[in-house]
Formats: C-alpha cells, structure tokens, sequence
C-alpha cells in the first residue's frame, strides 16, 4: 500500500505540474491567434492513449506514458519532428507566421506558470500551515553529527555559534544547500565552552552526494520517546507500546536518539531497558543484523522547543518568491559543481523513484505541496536550460532571430529540433537507469 501511495503522489504531482506548464502554452499561442492542434497530458507514445475527444480545433486527450506532456502548435517545428506542415505556404494562424516576440512569450508560457505556480503553492502553504522552525537557541544538546559531519569535523554536542561570520537565528539556516555548496563556508561550534572553527571542504558536494544524501550531514540533538509500533516487530513482541520511553541498551544508559541507532548496531540480541510511567522493565530482543526494533521515534522535544511563523497570505508572496528563488540559485551552483567535476552527476541526479522517495509512503498533504512546489520551479529552471528541444532553446533560437532581424533556416532548425530530441532522450535513458541502479544495486 505504501508503494501505491509514493507512485500515486508523483502521479498526481506531475499530472497538476505538466497540465498547467502546457497551459501556459496554449493560453499564450490561443492569445496570439495561434492554432493549437493537440493538448496531451502524458505522451501517447505510438498513438496509444487513454482517451480523447476534439473540441473546435484541438484535440485533447491523456496518454499512457507519464513521462510529460505536450501541446502541438501548428507551424512550429517541435518534438513531433512534423515536416509536412511546412511544405505549404505559411497560415496567418500558424507560429511561424507570427512576428518573433509572440513566439517567444509562447514559448516562455509554460516556464512562467511554473514559477508562478510554485511560487503560489508555497504561498498558500505559508498561510496555511505557518512555517514551524527550530530556533538555533533552542538547539539545547547541541548537534547530531552524522557521518558526513563528522568526517568534516564536526561532534556530537557541538552548538553552532556562527556560518561565515553570521549568527544563525533559525537552525535550518545553518543547512542551506546554498550555504553548504558554497566552497569555504566556515562554521563556528561550541565544543565544552571551546570555539572550534570548523571549514567546509572544497569536495563537500561530492562528499555530500556520496555518503550524506540518504545518511544527512548535521541535525538538531533531541531526546525521543516510543512513537507508533509496527505489529509483529521485536519491539511488540517485547511489549514496548507507544509513549514508552527506552533508558537503556546493554546496561549503558540512552539519552538521544543517535545514542540509541550506535548501540543498537553493535549487538544482535541487545538487552532493552524501557520505562513505562513509573515502571521498568527489561527485555532480551533478537534482532540479528539488521538493527531495526520496529517503531517510529517520537521526538518530543522538538514540538516543546520548535517556534511556528504565521503568515498572511500577502506575506507569503514575497518569502514564497524568496525560497524560489534560492532554490534556483542553488541549482545553479549545483550544475556548475557537476560540470567542473565537483558532484557526481550520478549521484545528483533524481529520477522518478528518487522523487517518489521524497514524497514518502503515506500521504501527508503539507509534504505532497511542499515537494510539489520545489518540483514545480525546478522544472522551470530545467525547461530554460538552452538545449534544443526544450522551450531554453526555443528562446535561444528566438532570441537570435530578434538580433538578426531574420528568421533561422528551418532546415537547421529542425536538425537543430532532432538533435535536441537525441539528447534528451539519451539524458532520460541516463536518469531512469541510474535512478534503478542507485535504488536496487547500489550500496
């Protein structure tokens, strides 16, 4: 069930996210008296589709691959590679015909509902839900360092005082992406009432992509209590019930979660100690190698210590463009790092079940609009790459034509189309096998 979930939810992200990013096109070409032939949310790949029915000129229809979309507009050479179309002298209702400033707003329509869009849902979530944070004074144990964090330096325990000379107000500050990637970000910690000066090392990206992208880097210290309980798991069998509180593995006392995780792992039939009210009690579990009891921890503490930020919804227009915008800004200095060698593509790169892991297994909506809206301007800034076949060439070639006052030929425009097509196709084969290698064989 909770694969059906994952899948469901990407689904249903990309259905909104294609939908209204081809909207943006057809509004756009329909505005400027362009023809629009097709209007296709997922390709109907090989004429397959699920259904479709015409209306006036176009024909609308949902095909079996969700892969993307697409809308044909007549006159312009696109992903269909239709020559045909222009062997007859061009319509006064076809794109080519139309002067090469409406052409480009056309093919900026769908970029543009995209950023808008999320945008929009981060508003609408902002006002909705608020924006619960950490405070970096509440972060009383200090940090969990992971393996990442502690191969760059930091320790358990260690209170960040300052990143690059700036006091940090919210912990999650502290972890900006944009932050992190920047080479030579110099972190402050208070180690036992020492200043350690802690420096982010110029291979952090690639660090990053290698050992804390599914493991993480640095998070907030925090006790945990007993959460929901897996039936038929060794907790159950050993009567840990939610709400229960574990003080102990092996005689040696736990405090924090991390704590717990470490200890857990070095024995297969660990002795649990747990309090249950005013009671404990104590139990042998058989857990073999793989260190799993089977329960959600409940970190308590951070609903005691965290702050949440209200926001109107005009509020939240201005901090959704914000985070918009630092979430391309990052991509940016993530494509460079790739292209310089300093991130392995491999690694970087999220396919669809990488995108469904981050939605998670069971539907949580204030997630689902979170990843949604990221996803949403990503494909925005991804679109705008200047690769033929993408709507970024598009407004190249567009661009060019406004510069030399002359259209481009349409035989290299459509070499220029096919090749575009080629290299979109070999990027997609790249991303789907890494993403299965990455998912079953990679360790």
């Amino acid at each position: 069930m909770g694969v059906v979930t994952m899948v469901g939810q990407v689904i249903l992200a990309l259905a909104i996210l294609i939908t209204l990013h081809e909207l943006g096109h057809f509004w756009a070409a329909r505005f400027f008296g362009i023809r629009v032939e097709k209007f296709y949310l997922f390709f109907d790949a090989w004429g397959l589709k699920l259904f479709s029915f015409k209306k006036g000129e176009t024909e609308y229809g949902i095909g079996w691959l969700p892969l993307g979309g697409y809308v044909k507009i007549a006159g312009m050479i696109d992903e269909s590679l239709d020559k045909d179309q222009l062997n007859s002298e061009p319509q006064p209702w076809e794109f080519r015909s139309k002067p090469a400033w409406q052409r480009l707003i056309v093919m900026l329509g769908g970029v543009t509902v995209n950023a808008i869009l999320g945008i929009f849902i981060i508003a609408c979530s902002l006002s909705y839900y608020g924006d619960q944070y950490m405070p970096n004074k509440n972060v009383i144990h200090g940090i969990y360092a992971m393996p990442l964090g502690k191969k760059i330096g930091f320790q358990n325990g260690d209170k960040i005082v300052s990143v690059n000379g700036q006091s940090i107000e919210k912990f999650n500050d502290a972890l900006n992406p944009k932050v992190i990637l920047k080479d030579h970000t110099k972190y402050v910690v208070n180690r036992n009432g020492e200043m350690i000066t802690i420096t982010i090392p110029d291979n952090f990206a690639d660090l990053y992509t290698k050992l804390g992208k599914d493991s993480g880097f640095i998070s907030e210290r925090m006790k945990f209590r007993i959460g929901n309980v897996s039936p038929g798991s060794e907790g159950a069998k050993a009567g840990i019930k939610k709400g229960d509180y574990i003080t102990a593995i092996d005689g040696a006392p736990i405090l924090f979660f991390d704590e717990f995780k470490s200890l857990l792992k070095a024995n297969s039939k660990p002795v649990i100690t747990f309090r249950r009210n005013e009671k404990t009690f104590t139990k042998i579990l058989n857990i073999g190698k793989d260190p799993v009891i089977g329960f959600m921890p409940d970190f308590y503490e951070y609903e005691e210590l965290s702050q949440k930020e209200k926001y109107s919804f005009f509020q939240a227009i201005p901090e959704g463009a914000k985070r918009a915008k630092n979430l391309i800004s990052t991509q940016l200095v993530a494509f460079g790092k790739m292209f310089r060698g300093e991130m392995d593509p491999r690694k970087s790169l999220a396919g669809p079940i990488q995108i469904g892991k981050l939605f998670g297994e069971t539907w949580n909506w204030e997630r689902f609009w979170g990843f949604t809206a990221m996803i949403s301007i990503v494909l925005a800034f991804m679109n705008l790459l200047p690769i033929p076949a993408l709507d970024g060439g598009h407004v190249v070639f567009l661009t060019i034509e406004m510069i030399l006052r002359r259209p481009l030929p349409e035989k290299f425009m459509y070499v220029m189309q096919t090749i575009g097509m080629f290299i979109l196709l070999a990027l997609m084969v790249f991303i789907f096998g890494n993403d299965i290698f990455q998912t079953w064989f990679s360790k």
